[in-house]
């Protein structure tokens, strides 16, 4: 089943040209006004961000709850071992299945805000939390706060449930591998043709390029700065820009390569070298802290959960911290479910929300122990050690000022600065990946559109870094009011998901029943 919509010529062939035109234009808009007047975008990007976390905090919490409660149900009981996408055996091995799904959410923050989230909440405590402000009693619940922003509910909502949606009605019943399927349970073919599947594509799509384009300018900040502290290169507009030109060239040939090429080996030289780097800072730095803290941390973590995960009692913290990265995770939800879908065929439906939800999330908060963890040991052996480094959230220098205190400190800072650039590098190509597979009628999306949309977000990048840090802040907080339509999409799924499961659970066990053969007397 293809979109009706989806004509044109040459570049814009086989590609959903209204589509193309309303995000292509409201991405032009946004870059036109950052120019014209950065005070009046900030203004209303912060009233925009400010009525977002009001309005819908509240269900953006409930909503990443059930997500999660409603996969592990889906994944441990009969439903589980449903195997979707009309593939008996997976086409990826597990280690490169594993190192693709890791290093999407990872590369938003895996690096920089592993370093820094865990010092600020140490710096100044959660209000959740009743302890003293950098004290060893400040540690553990820093960590298990920031397990919360990234563990079992943010790795859920990337596509626990609506990558088995899609799956389904992509590999199954022929609709498009797109974000205005989520909407098919209710609204049936008025999802698929006309104006509700357009703005759906389009939100998620608007949401995704903010949400890509945040990291790769921030990462251009930060590298630049890593750079002049190591090496002495002026940290520059020159620099930065040059630092993105290199990022985008790196993501957007693995782009164009595709999801058995490019990305694939990104991703797993990615994965190699974070775990070669993990295990080095779990030897040579603070170990028994790192392993004390991981235990003790993430068992507040789980008893604490619920709670953590429903507090409302300050507003203004909560939609600078989890409101914010629920946001953020929210709008990646439908393309980041597109990509999941596209590299799980083959795979059950346990199989897939035990990596989610479970395996990532752990292997995430670990990560986030030994950098984080790392970084509070040697500030409490050390006070001032990193967190003056860490004044003004400086995430780029309490990453350094850690590294450096490690055995081949320089060496190690090199090797971080090469790991987070290949990390956003690997958000950049499945995302540029999948914002052409959305607008494209095929399963194999034209490789002009695939380098478009991997130049674009390096210029937009660019642009914003141009002027000033506040270009990429305001971008950053106009993700969160971007996810306010995302999360509407996602809202099906909640019990599309577990349905469609049942159905196909059904279909199987009496596929596996065997017929009983009469015998005649």
């Amino acid at each position: 089943m293809t979109n009706v919509s989806m004509t044109g010529n040459g570049l814009l062939r086989g590609v959903n040209v209204p589509l193309f035109a309303l995000t292509g234009g409201f991405i032009v808009a946004f870059c036109g006004l950052a120019l014209l007047d950065i005070d009046l975008l900030k203004q209303l990007v912060n009233a925009g961000f400010g009525w977002s976390v009001k309005v819908f905090g509240a269900y953006w919490q409930v909503l990443l709850l059930l997500t999660f409660f409603i996969g592990l149900f889906m994944a441990f009981s009969s439903r589980g071992s449903v195997v979707l996408g009309n593939l008996e055996k997976p086409e990826f091995s597990l280690f490169q299945w594993g190192s693709m799904i890791m290093c999407t959410l990872l590369a938003g923050g895996g690096v920089f805000w592993a370093a820094g989230e865990p010092m600020a909440h140490f710096l100044s405590p959660p209000p959740i939390f009743n302890v003293e402000a950098k004290t060893a009693e400040a540690a553990y619940p820093a960590l298990a706060q920031a397990f919360m922003h990234w563990g079992f509910l943010a790795w859920a909502i990337l596509g626990s449930l609506t990558t088995v949606v899609l799956m389904h009605y992509h590999y199954n019943k022929g609709l498009p591998l797109a974000p205005r399927t989520l909407l098919y349970p209710v609204f049936k073919e008025r999802a698929l043709f006309g104006p509700i599947g357009l703005i759906a594509d389009a939100s998620c799509i608007i949401a995704v390029v903010a949400g890509t384009v945040g990291p790769i300018g921030f990462l251009g900040l930060q590298v630049s700065y890593g750079l002049q502290d190591l090496f002495g290169i002026p940290d520059t507009f020159a620099t930065q820009a040059v630092v993105i030109a290199v990022l985008v060239g790196i993501y957007t040939i693995s782009a164009v390569s595709g999801v058995n090429k490019g990305i694939k080996l990104v991703s797993t030289f990615n994965v190699i070298l974070a775990c070669a780097l993990l295990v080095f800072m779990f030897v040579f730095g603070p170990t028994a802290f790192i392993v004390d803290s991981f235990i003790h941390s993430f068992g507040l973590y789980i008893d604490k959960f619920i709670p953590m995960a429903m507090f409302r009692a300050e507003s203004g913290w909560l939609g600078w911290w989890t409101v914010f990265f629920w946001g953020w995770f929210l709008g990646y939800g439908p393309l980041m479910a597109m990509f999941i879908a596209r590299v799980s065929r083959g795979r059950s439906i346990r199989e897939i929300v035990i990596m989610l939800s479970i395996v990532a999330p752990i292997v995430t908060c670990f990560w986030f122990t030994i950098v984080g963890g790392s970084g509070i040991a040697f500030e409490l052996e050390t006070p001032g050690s990193v967190s003056a480094a860490f004044e003004g959230f400086n995430l780029p220098a309490a990453l350094l000022a850690i590294t450096k205190q490690l055995p081949a400190g320089f060496i190690v800072s090199v090797l971080f600065l090469i790991l987070t650039t290949v990390f956003v590098a690997t958000t950049g190509d499945s995302m540029t990946y999948c914002i052409s597979r959305a607008m494209s009628e095929s399963d194999e999306t034209s490789t002009p559109i695939r380098v478009f949309w991997g130049v674009a977000m390096g210029v937009i990048a660019i642009i914003l870094v141009s002027l000033g840090s506040g270009g990429v802040s305001a971008l950053q907080s106009f993700i969160v009011v971007t996810a306010v339509p995302v999360s509407l999409i996602l809202l099906p799924s909640l019990w599309a998901a577990p349905q469609i499961a049942g159905e196909l659970a059904k279909r199987k066990k009496l596929e596996d029943t065997p017929i009983p053969v009469e015998v005649q007397a």
